[in-house]
């Protein structure tokens, strides 16, 4: 499929079937992911797929509470990918002081779009997360005090093949050449 088109057809899914995905699938995911670029190729990501029913519940109850009730849809998603921020002394951590920007987030948002792209190639659809209760999480899954876990991706079947009309800014809205 042209990559044009591939990312046309991908999606934040918020309603999955029931059939368990593949891990042959979710590999190729991961592969497309650690294939990202990454400031001063610091490859600053750990992903921990979530599939194990039981425990997948528990995270899943870990990604709405009472003020943030709009992450309900990932009861229904089979599978949890937590994005984990490994940020280790070198020349990006440099950079992310010296420019006041974390480089390593930038890094997990590209891989993390790979990721998601690779899924939409394999059939599958996802929901790149923000909201989590960390600590909750971090408990779950014996993540390491200093290590940050920065988004979470829900995937699985999209319950419906419909492709919705994406409602994005027009090309002359976001686009300068030369000066701003």
């Amino acid at each position: 499929m042209p990559l044009l088109d591939l990312i046309k057809k991908r999606q934040s899914t918020r309603a999955y079937d029931a059939r368990p995905v593949e891990r042959e699938k979710l590999e190729r995911c991961l592969e497309a992911a650690r294939l990202a670029p990454s400031a001063c190729n610091a490859q600053p990501w750990r992903f921990i797929v979530v599939d194990d029913k039981a425990l997948k519940d528990e995270v899943a109850h870990a990604t709405f509470g009472k003020l943030v009730s709009f992450n309900h849809f990932t009861m229904q998603a089979p599978v949890l990918v937590l994005a984990v921020a490994e940020v280790k002394p070198g020349s990006a951590t440099f950079g992310s002081l010296v420019r006041g920007v974390p480089l390593h987030y930038i890094d997990m948002g590209i891989a993390t779009g790979h990721f998601c792209l690779q899924a939409a190639e394999e059939g599958l659809g996802t929901c790149i997360l923000g909201w989590v209760k960390e600590g909750k999480i971090r408990r779950l899954l014996r993540v390491p005090g200093r290590k940050k876990i920065v988004l979470a991706i829900a995937v699985g079947y999209p319950a419906t093949d419909e492709i919705r009309e994406k409602k994005r800014k027009t090309i002359d809205e976001i686009r300068e050449f030369n000066a701003y």
